[in-house]
């Protein structure tokens, strides 16, 4: 059984909860890595919508890439990251309105 370390620190210039985890929605898959859709889905009472997107790709070691849109706030907010793979992960990634909301993320993955 793999258990899983996560150490991380986050410089952000607003704050943002997450309450779970995305879901990734994958579009192709091959020995190479898998190519996702994770929509940041909104819901009501009788409907859900889309405020926005993350597109990106997680290889079979681990590592990915993603850029992603979120249009929730009054200025759509991008994101752009990466991560390395295998037992000891290093991850990085950068948020921005285009004006004064700016942030950067990294964080280490240890599995043992």
């Amino acid at each position: 059984m793999n258990k899983l370390i996560l150490v991380g620190v986050s410089v952000v210039a607003w704050s943002s909860f997450a309450a779970a985890e995305e879901v990734k929605v994958p579009i192709d898959s091959s020995d190479k890595g898998t190519v996702y859709v994770a929509p940041n889905v909104n819901s009501t009472e009788t409907s859900a919508y889309t405020k926005g997107a993350t597109v990106g790709v997680q290889r079979p070691d681990g590592s990915g890439t993603y850029i992603g849109t979120d249009t929730s706030m009054p200025r759509p907010v991008y994101s752009l990251g990466g991560s390395t793979g295998g037992s000891l992960s290093f991850n990085g990634g950068v948020t921005s309105d285009g004006k004064a909301n700016n942030g950067v993320k990294a964080g280490v993955t240890i599995k043992y």
